[in-house]
């Protein structure tokens, strides 16, 4: 478990993919041990469970590919944008797979957090790129191994997953590698200061993140499997 980050000065000498990712480990950390992803990833959270979770991170992603849109001609957004990587249709299919008949909207004040953060993210789109690089990186990375979790626990065959199928975008990890490339590209035209806002922000979704698990899992007991 990674429990310290490096100090500011330390930060702005590296790539800025490794900023993020250094940057923010401990933000990571945290996020990743939250009651409901620990009970997700050991198979332990129901369908309704399962259906609350897409349902809540729903309208991130319908911000997150808006604003996206909106920023996509914008020199530290183009290198990164990529329509392949939107999410959005998958999840509403996914949530008619494992809540049929039941509204795509759910109320959450941690989702609202989290949308009014990414909206924001357009007073300056080196902010987006961290929102961008959190969740989409992070859904081709151990998001992949939630959706492979699910397949087996609930024996689905690849039904209702399709919030985990990057198909358009080729191989994962060279995927990943060239969008770590890009982030690198982007960040050598950051001031420090930049560099470190970004760095910043990456633990700010990180936390919001936090924020949405932890919410979710106050329900756990009635999630459990």
């Amino acid at each position: 478990m990674t429990t310290t980050s490096l100090a500011p000065s330390e930060l702005v000498k590296l790539p800025l993919s490794a900023a993020m990712k250094q940057g923010s480990a401990l933000e990571h950390d945290q996020a990743e041990q939250s009651a409901f992803i620990d009970a997700l990833l050991g198979g332990r959270v129901n369908e309704a469970g399962y259906a609350v979770y897409l349902r809540t991170l729903r309208p991130v992603y319908a911000a997150l590919e808006s604003v996206g849109r909106d920023l996509a001609a914008a020199p530290l957004v183009a290198p990164i944008f990529d329509a392949g990587l939107e999410r959005l249709a998958a999840i509403d299919s996914d949530i008619d797979h494992w809540a049929p008949g039941e509204s795509h909207s759910i109320e959450s004040a941690a989702a609202s957090a989290y949308v009014e953060a990414i909206t924001e993210s357009t007073s300056w789109a080196g902010l987006y790129v961290a929102h961008h690089y959190t969740r989409y990186l992070g859904d081709l990375s151990g998001g992949q191994a939630i959706g492979t979790l699910l397949n087996r626990a609930f024996e689905l065959e690849g039904k209702g997953l399709s919030f985990y199928d990057f198909a358009e975008i080729g191989k994962n990890k060279p995927y990943k590698d060239t969008y770590r490339a890009q982030l690198d590209a982007i960040g050598a035209g950051l001031t420090d200061d930049e560099r470190l806002r970004v760095v910043d922000e990456v633990c700010t979704a990180f936390r919001l993140n936090q924020a949405l698990f932890a919410e979710i899992g106050a329900n756990l007991d009635q999630y459990r499997r």
